[in-house]
């Protein structure tokens, strides 16, 4: 089982993904926990060029591939021998980042998106993806008071605002997608999150509120 958590930077993917690690951990689960880019020594290598804020004449093309570079080292060497021995994986971040960044924010084609992601994940698709949703200005908010900014914190208003829309469009085109407001309180969306992953693994059906 692939789960994904996608959403805006700001807007509390990573501390959902941490939390379910933990309450799936606590059931007896084998998890795996990764993040993109990165999850492996050349991924994290991957995302110190992405994420430097000196790199700021990246084109798109370069970064869309570094991104699908980094994303196919990680299926191979940690998600598919993972799931194979029938673990679950939690990633911050996969292909439909992606779609949303590289796509609906800068502009590059989406079936052209859409083949290349599928070469680079082997056609591996998720589960259940969870994306918070929070408003672009919310989101830039946290990141700045975070005092952690990168490279892609530097983008206008208006960038963030097509990729939020992507977002959404993608998660009305599929059912795996569980949309939740990244403003209600952190334990009020983990109980969400983990009332979903209970539904798609029956044995947890009766921890889904613990």
């Amino acid at each position: 089982m692939l789960i994904t958590f996608e959403g805006l930077d700001g807007s509390g993917k990573t501390t959902q993904a941490v939390r379910l690690r933990d309450w799936l951990s606590a059931q007896g689960h084998r998890v795996l926990l990764t993040r993109e880019p990165g999850g492996t020594a050349i991924g994290d290598a991957i995302r110190a060029i992405l994420a430097d804020p000196a790199h700021v004449a990246m084109h798109a093309r370069t970064e869309l591939l570094l991104f699908c570079a980094a994303r196919a080292q990680l299926v191979q060497e940690r998600l598919k021998p993972h799931l194979a021995e029938g673990g679950i994986v939690i990633s911050d971040r996969f292909a439909d980042s992606t779609l949303a960044y590289q796509g609906y924010g800068r502009g590059l084609p989406l079936d052209f998106l859409r083949t290349l992601l599928d070469f680079a994940t082997e056609g591996l698709t998720p589960t259940l993806t969870f994306y918070l949703d929070v408003p672009p200005e919310a989101g830039l908010q946290r990141r700045r008071a975070s005092g952690t900014l990168e490279r892609m914190d530097q983008e206008h208003l208006d960038f963030y605002r097509r990729v939020r829309e992507g977002y959404l469009q993608l998660a009305a085109q599929s059912a795996r997608w569980v949309v939740l407001d990244a403003q209600l309180p952190i334990e009020a969306i983990a109980e969400r999150v983990r009332h979903h992953v209970a539904a798609h693994l029956p044995s947890l059906a009766s921890h889904n509120s613990t």
